[in-house]
């Protein structure tokens, strides 16, 4: 099969992002992960499969609307004391509600898309790319837990003279990441922590592979440039001493860089609308640590 056919699951493409990687890009998020963080910004993205997803703020009603209900084969959706319910046991995935709301309250979170769908919607904002030093960033979920799909994107961009990058957790073959990098122009790869228990405890994984993976690039790459990110999540990985030992493992080279991020709770709501429950309710950043960490970072590379 030609690499502009291979077919995969995504559930966005987001344009205009400029903090996925150089310049502008398009942002291209594939579903599925290894990793089931609770502070994920993105729980759409954690299972393969298409997720039904449902959005009451956006709901015209039952009383204006209705239509969900009535388009509703096996009672998923129907009309309780005036109000538009959600049964997740009976729904089919049918997604016969999704097509019959005009407000998109009904949603579904994926979708198969082909490298070429994709590059098509990508090359429309080449003008932006060439101007800023853009191009395209997979994303996730986890790219690479598509493998096939993800590396016929990453060639066919190659071909097309798109610039290239991907945001990855690191956790898969590491023949997968070294074919990936073989087709990328840069790699934004994250390291969370350093204690492989305390890693498994919140992520669903120990970070044996992850930390081989890097290194593997570290290596056998070494002109690749790499941005390392690590998100601070308070009471996961949120001291000083966590931090400086994931930036004293990093090679002090000139492609190499390091970029704490703060925790945020932006993809809160998406959990509500897949029907789970966010895991760091009323779990708040530490600015003023965020503040001095970022010193003692700037200090380091000194």
């Amino acid at each position: 099969m030609l690499d502009r056919q291979r077919t995969g699951i995504v559930f966005n493409v987001q344009k205009f992002s400029v903090h996925d990687g150089e310049g502008i890009r398009t942002l291209v998020f594939l579903k599925g992960c290894p990793l089931h963080c609770p502070w994920c910004s993105n729980p759409e993205s954690q299972r393969r499969e298409p997720e039904r997803a449902y959005n009451s703020s956006r709901c015209l009603t039952a009383a204006v609307c209705g239509r969900c209900a009535k388009a509703c084969p096996t009672g998923a959706v129907s009309v309780v004391n005036g109000m538009i319910r959600f049964d997740r046991a009976k729904c089919t995935g049918c997604n016969a509600c999704v097509r019959a709301c005009p407000s998109g309250a009904q949603t579904v979170y994926g979708e198969t898309m082909s490298v070429d769908d994709i590059l098509r919607r990508v090359e429309e904002d080449g003008v932006f790319y060439s101007r800023s030093g853009g191009g395209v960033t997979l994303s996730g979920g986890e790219a690479l837990t598509q493998p096939e799909f993800a590396l016929a994107l990453l060639r066919e961009a190659r071909r097309r003279h798109i610039h290239t990058t991907i945001e990855t957790c690191g956790h898969y073959p590491t023949e997968v990441l070294d074919e990936a990098c073989r087709s990328l122009d840069a790699l934004i790869f994250d390291v969370k922590c350093l204690d492989s228990e305390r890693h498994k405890r919140f992520t669903g994984v120990g970070n044996e592979l992850i930390l081989k993976n890097i290194n593997h690039v570290f290596e056998h790459l070494p002109d690749l440039p790499v941005l390392i990110r690590t998100p601070v999540i308070p009471g996961f990985n949120d001291t000083e001493e966590d931090i400086l030992r994931i930036r004293e493992m990093i090679p002090k080279r000139p492609n190499v860089r390091y970029e704490a991020l703060t925790y945020h709770r932006l993809g809160q709501p998406k959990y509500g609308y897949l029907g789970r429950r966010y895991e760091l309710e009323g779990v708040k950043a530490d600015d003023a640590f965020m503040k001095r960490l970022n010193a003692m970072l700037k200090a380091y590379e000194s």
